[in-house]
């Protein structure tokens, strides 16, 4: 997370730094009035949504002292008005919910992503795929090649939990905005807890993405088309790009 002094710097800029970071997502805040402008850049291009860059600007904003964690944060942001509270010891991310449309079988998507899907939905940005079990899910090497051609569209894999410490699982590939697969995607999840919860019948779901690092996550289906996503951050190094060291700040 990036909070940039007065105005926002160029966009070429702010794809430098997301390129240099080379994460999944940068995110890059800049505060008006009590809200906070809240932008991401994976390594090629702005994106329009993005949970764990989110919780990362929470927490950085709570644990540097620069607002209390008392407080309600407000984002806006490309996907709207985003908040973050503290919650019991975690980030609580509020979001709209995504929904999930029932389409027919994907032939070339099942291909490609190695499945036999038990259910295909378009989300209005991309897929989602319910997959038979957690060993399946896991094997998946998806063609990303195949997948790159197909435009701006995410994929989102899931299946239901085989034991108790979870609901659901899932992974996630975006090979388009340069990200093959993301390690913990909260964005993913505005779809995927309405999907559990009409399917479980349950409000509060326990979610596992299950990437290579991986990642836990709590999902609550709140009653105003919202989502409560709860995690928990921690701060891994700081850099401080100072205005007069970088000639191109604008």
């Amino acid at each position: 997370m990036c909070l940039t002094p007065g105005k926002m710097p160029e966009d070429t800029f702010l794809q430098n730094i997301a390129l240099e970071m080379n994460l999944s997502e940068t995110a890059f805040l800049q505060k008006t009035g009590e809200t906070y402008h809240l932008r991401w850049f994976s390594p090629l291009r702005e994106v329009e949504f993005c949970g764990h860059a989110t919780l990362a600007s929470a927490h950085t904003l709570w644990e540097t002292g620069l607002e209390h964690k008392t407080r309600t944060l407000e984002f806006d942001t490309l996907r709207g008005k985003l908040y973050a509270r503290y919650v019991n010891n975690k980030i609580e991310l509020d979001f709209p919910a995504g929904q999930v449309k029932e389409i027919p079988p994907q032939p070339k998507l099942n291909k490609a992503l190695g499945i036999k899907p038990l259910f295909t939905g378009d989300t209005g940005k991309g897929y989602l795929f319910e997959i038979e079990n957690l060993e399946t899910l896991r094997s998946l090497q998806p063609d990303f090649n195949t997948l790159k051609k197909l435009g701006d569209r995410k994929f989102i894999v899931t299946c239901k939990s085989s034991d108790s410490e979870f609901d659901f699982y899932s992974r996630f590939f975006a090979p388009s905005v340069g990200i093959d697969e993301d390690p913990v995607t909260g964005s993913a999840h505005t779809y995927l807890a309405p999907y559990w919860s009409r399917k479980l019948g349950k409000n509060v779901l326990q979610a596992f993405q299950a990437s290579q690092r991986g990642g836990k996550l709590e999902c609550e289906a709140a009653d105003n088309g919202r989502i409560l996503i709860r995690g928990q951050a921690v701060t891994v190094f700081e850099i401080d790009l100072r205005e007069e060291h970088i000639p191109h700040w604008h």
